[in-house]
């Protein structure tokens, strides 16, 4: 299954790396383009928890990196208005 990681600014400026074990994420988000937390935050939850789904029926069991890195997503979210903007700087496979 192709992995994928892709980068972010925060609305404070601070730049993350995240996790996907899919590229399913490239299908909720285009690098380049800024979302609200809100936006940005639910499309994470649904892209990564497809993710996880697709590892379980592949392998039996849910991608617990895909549920970590969306729980760190999540958390930061919570420190910026709702209507902030994230930008997704880049995907890498």
């Amino acid at each position: 299954m192709p992995e994928m990681r892709f980068t972010i600014r925060w609305p404070d400026g601070a730049e993350e790396s995240c996790y996907s074990p899919s590229l399913v994420i490239s299908e909720y988000m285009t690098a380049g383009e800024s979302y609200t937390v809100s936006d940005f935050a639910e499309r994470c939850r649904t892209a990564l928890n497809i993710a996880s789904e697709r590892v379980r029926a592949k392998y039996g069991f849910a991608c617990s990196s895909a549920l970590d890195q969306l729980g760190r997503i999540e958390q930061a979210s919570a420190r910026f208005a709702p209507d902030a903007p994230v930008t997704v700087v880049s995907f890498e496979t």
